[in-house]
């Protein structure tokens, strides 16, 4: 390893520990020596010379590896039994402050970078340019309102269009508000009265017009669909992720169509399966989705074992059993879905990176990468419980004051 060159920052810091995962490797690497240069990782290699004047933090027998990455978060949203109602007895200032404090929480429980898939009033954008110069927050990848239907989805949110051009102009106006990812609701969702999940909320031309002009913009589009066949229009529409994928009807959960298992997968679409729960009072599933858990898992091995890209995107935020940092938990259930412990770590850190549009900085321990690293006792690889261990969390560098204790275990 070398460490000659002088620091850009001026400040070095040098950590130790018993092993590293890098976010790419089946395995881990023993008695790593990890390099930070200010933000950036300066190097990683074996123990050998410390730099000059660099600060060594000895974590003993914790393993090093990439900061971890949610893809679907709603920060507006605050993990209460009526997030909603909430949320809308606050005005921005309040709304904001909250949203502050719930990444905050994401990023002590390791969660360096968020991809925030809904907000109200363009406040994720707001607080992504906060997290610029705040290192207490982590990186925030922002969609901004989801576009719906009037009441639809997530109405409440103020992202309603309707008709093709409707959709073509709520997309435009989100790329001018800079913000990173369209997301759409193709179906109805569960924190909604009045709408179902099992019915597409846009028709196939709205789905397709809503790409083609994100992807005009150079934007990736997202879409909320549990209902089979809103999955199968998102698809055809030439979506870049999909978010739940349940394949919801309206008798449960219908097996997912060889076809439609096919072009997803050959298509490199993003599937961001909603994992993840606390235990305790409120962690227990919907009635029809419980019901059709069975088939649903069958749905995803499928998915996965014809080669589909897997993250967990949580929903954190929209109940109790989801709070900021609930990534944890979805990370120890990717192997109920056919993940091996390698695949899932690699799912929550260089994949979800690369499905963030962050993989050239993002999800990886390398040297250029950001400083985001999450230390924890214990062998993830062996046991993902081992997350649940924090000993410590660098935000782009920074040592997070409160992190370092160990963290409530399922």
């Amino acid at each position: 390893m070398d460490t000659s060159a002088s620091s850009r920052s001026g400040r070095l810091t040098v950590l130790r520990a018993a092993w590293l995962y890098d976010g790419t490797g089946p395995g881990l690497i023993s008695d790593p020596v990890l390099v930070l240069d200010g933000g950036t990782i300066a190097a990683v290699g074996p123990p050998g010379g410390v730099p000059e004047g660099a600060t060594v933090v000895d974590l003993g027998g914790a393993t090093l590896l990439p900061g971890l990455i949610d893809t679907h978060v709603h920060l507006a949203f605050d993990a209460s039994s009526d997030p909603v109602g909430n949320l809308a007895g606050r005005d921005a200032a309040a709304a904001l402050a909250a949203m502050a404090a719930a990444a905050r929480r994401a990023a002590r429980g390791g969660v360096t970078t968020v991809r925030d898939l809904g907000d109200r009033d363009y406040l994720s954008l707001a607080l992504r340019g906060a997290a610029a110069s705040d290192r207490s927050l982590p990186t925030i990848v922002a969609a901004g309102p989801p576009i719906t239907t009037p009441g639809g989805h997530c109405h409440y949110l103020g992202g309603t269009a309707t008709g093709m051009e409707g959709v073509r102009a709520a997309v435009r106006e989100r790329a001018e508000r800079g913000a990173d990812i369209i997301k759409i609701m193709a179906s109805g969702g569960n924190l909604t009265p009045g709408t179902r999940p099992e019915l597409p909320q846009f028709t196939p031309e709205e789905l397709r017009a809503a790409v083609a002009e994100a992807h005009r913009h150079r934007l990736p589009v997202t879409a909320h669909a549990h209902g089979t066949r809103a999955v199968a229009d998102a698809v055809a529409a030439g979506v870049d992720g999909l978010e739940h994928v349940t394949f919801m009807s309206a008798n449960g959960v219908d097996p997912a169509p060889d076809a439609l298992v096919k072009a997803i997968a050959g298509r490199g679409i993003a599937l961001g399966i909603t994992l993840g729960a606390v235990p305790g009072e409120g962690s227990a599933m919907p009635p029809a989705m419980a019901a059709g858990l069975p088939t649903l898992t069958a749905n995803v091995r499928r998915l996965h074992r014809a080669g589909a890209r897997i993250v967990a995107g949580t929903d954190a935020g929209v109940g109790p059993a989801k709070p900021p940092d609930v990534l944890r938990w979805a990370v120890g259930r990717l192997p109920d879905i056919g993940l091996t412990s390698a695949e899932a770590l690699h799912a929550a850190t260089r994949l979800a990176a690369e499905v963030c549009g962050l993989g050239d900085r993002k999800g990886r321990l390398a040297p250029g990468y950001d400083a985001d690293v999450l230390a924890v006792g214990g062998d993830p690889l062996r046991d993902l419980a081992a997350l649940h261990d924090i000993r410590a969390v660098y935000v782009r560098g920074e040592r997070l004051a409160s992190a370092g204790t160990r963290a409530a275990s399922p």
